[in-house]
């Protein structure tokens, strides 16, 4: 019964999903696209990564203290994982881009070259995902959103 009473979890928790959800209103705006999948992908505004690690770190300051060892592990765990998020994962969404296009201009040479007759086998096949990490601002704002949400969540709470 412990873990039912375990804030930070459940302010990391409600930082994810909040951040999922926001996405949808953000793309809408900025594009004018409805896109409700976009709470289950990856990538985009704001990181719920970030805002779930800095929900976990501000939620263990909170309850533990911001002196304690278990808070500084929190801030070593979320500095690395936003790390991540702007360097290796954006690099591998960056390199899915470029395999993606080296993808679509073999096809078109084979297409050209031999009027392949079963194209839709090629059809079929999913495209690499690209929008694996995250830009900068993204984590930020991702970061913020899980500090903000959990002192809003420990007022209501406690």
């Amino acid at each position: 019964m412990d873990l039912l009473l375990n804030f930070p979890l459940w302010a990391s928790l409600a930082a994810i999903i909040f951040a999922q959800v926001v996405k949808i209103p953000i793309q809408f705006i900025a594009t004018r696209h409805f896109n409700p999948g976009l709470a289950f992908s990856t990538g985009g505004m704001p990181s719920s990564h970030s805002a779930a690690v800095t929900a976990l770190a501000t939620g263990v300051g909170i309850q533990e203290g911001f002196d304690t060892s278990i808070f500084a592990l929190a801030c070593v765990f979320t500095i690395i994982v936003m790390f991540d998020s702007t360097g290796v994962r954006r690099q591998t969404g960056e390199q899915a881009i470029v395999l993606n296009t080296l993808l679509n201009d073999f096809q078109r040479f084979v297409d050209e070259a031999r009027e392949w007759s079963k194209k839709e086998e090629f059809q079929k096949q999913e495209e690499l995902r690209e929008l694996l990490g995250h830009q900068p601002i993204e984590v930020f704002f991702g970061g913020a959103t899980g500090i903000i949400l959990t002192l809003v969540l420990y007022n209501i709470v406690y």
